[in-house]
């Protein structure tokens, strides 16, 4: 399944899970949702590192398999 039925969503794979996120975003616009700061962030889509230079640009597609990794700072 890659689409959803309905409310402008579509489903994704975001780190090994489906997940129906908003129709229409880019990678910067889905972290936005997610709440993640891009500059805490390294996002591979499709088994591909994505500059960061290039998250505003790159479109989330329905059926992409998505993985963030955050960068927690701590002592």
């Amino acid at each position: 399944m890659t689409e959803a039925s309905s409310g402008g969503t579509i489903v994704v794979t975001l780190n090994g899970d489906e997940r129906d996120v908003p129709a229409g975003l880019t990678v910067s616009g889905l972290l936005a949702h997610l709440g993640l700061h891009e500059r805490l962030v390294v996002v591979e889509l499709n088994r591909e590192i994505l500059r960061r230079d290039r998250y505003a640009e790159a479109p989330v597609n329905a059926g992409d398999t998505i993985e963030l990794v955050q960068f927690v700072g701590g002592g």
